[in-house]
């Protein structure tokens, strides 16, 4: 399948691992994807967020917030990436709701035809939805092997797993085998192609 003119999509925030995000840039690219980086404005039209690695800025405009569902069935695959950045992400003002970027991933989980991705510490950003990755075959960071065994996770001892939508890998370094295992899902009809099955 071809996928030119495909969108995905990598929550964003500050402390991001740059080798990781760069590479996507080129990667997603290669395959005539679009790719949106997408945050929490806090009401401004952009953001500048430093790297984690080397502190490279690098500015964000759209956001997840307010996004309506024909715009989230709008893209093929959402990334939770390396880094710090599911931390800052699972902030809340409000300790009686959820984080914005959690309710935003809930709405994500119920399209079974969006490929989730969540690489290294992205794991971090289900624990308030835990629910969702429950019994779901994935794996993380080795430090975040206590957190996974916490959500109730099937703990699978690769660098890539695939279960149905969800595609999970074990460091940012990765992250080039991540991208071609959510490459060569997209090209093969997504999710529900007959060779991705748990």
């Amino acid at each position: 399948m071809d996928l030119t003119g495909k969108k995905i999509a990598v929550l964003f925030e500050r402390d991001y691992y740059e080798n990781e995000i760069f590479y996507y840039q080129h990667r997603f690219a290669e395959e005539g994807m679009e790719l949106h980086f997408l945050t929490r404005l806090w009401g401004q039209p952009s953001l500048t967020f430093v790297g984690h690695e080397y502190q490279i800025p690098m500015e964000c405009r759209e956001s997840f917030e307010g996004m309506s569902d024909d715009e989230l069935r709008g893209y093929s695959a959402i990334i939770v990436p390396a880094g710090i950045v599911a931390d800052r992400l699972r902030y809340t003002e409000d300790i009686a709701k959820l984080p914005p970027a959690c309710a935003f991933l809930r709405r994500a989980f119920a399209e079974k035809t969006i490929v989730k991705g969540i690489i290294c510490h992205g794991m971090w950003l289900m624990a308030p939805i835990a629910e969702l990755v429950k019994g779901r075959r994935a794996v993380v960071h080795n430090n975040l092997l206590g957190d996974a065994k916490a959500y109730g996770i099937e703990y699978v001892n690769e660098d890539v797993v695939v279960d149905g939508d969800l595609v999970t890998a074990r460091t940012g370094g990765h992250c080039h085998l991540f991208a071609r295992r959510i490459i060569e899902l997209l090209k093969a009809g997504g999710v529900n192609a007959p060779d991705n099955r748990r």
